[in-house]
């Protein structure tokens, strides 16, 4: 029978793994450096669908050993005196993960802060200083007349 602290390991490595790419993740958002983010994102998703493997796993190993499938029967699991060395490695997964989160959280921001940023640039451009409503570019990115047109009539 497998044992919740059989995916610990690897998890706790993924983990790190995943803070590691986030961490550079955050260096290209304070950068602008796109292309680098491109890469970075396919390799992302990849540990984080890894890692819901190995929950699942461990998840499944809980059920079997008579706990909740959840968090909690992880905590209740390791609780137990027969898996006292679990505990320190559980811990150990947990402070990485709340790492991870807050790295994540911060970049969140800067996502939304370059955002909000490129918003004021393309409102800039959709609307000229001193000229009311008239747009330089309209909504299809085409240029836009600038103003009220002056029509002669001639006749």
């Amino acid at each position: 029978m497998a044992s919740p602290l059989d995916t610990l390991h690897d998890e706790q490595q993924l983990v790190s793994s995943l803070l590691d790419l986030m961490q550079q993740e955050q260096q290209c958002l304070i950068g602008a450096d796109i292309e680098s983010l491109n890469a970075i994102t396919p390799r992302k998703a990849e540990l984080m669908n890894e890692l819901a493997v190995l929950a699942n796993r461990r998840h499944e190993a809980l059920a079997l050993a008579g706990f909740p499938a959840e968090e909690t029967g992880m905590q209740e699991w390791v609780a137990q005196p027969a898996n006292g060395g679990a505990l320190a490695a559980w811990n150990e997964l947990l402070a990485r993960t709340r790492e991870a989160k807050e790295v994540n959280r911060v970049n969140g921001m800067l996502i939304n802060k370059q955002m909000t940023h490129n918003q004021g640039l393309l409102n800039a451009m959709r609307q000229p200083a001193n000229a009311g409503d008239a747009a330089v570019y309209g909504p299809t990115g085409q240029t836009a007349p600038g103003g009220p047109s002056r029509r002669f009539v001639v006749g």
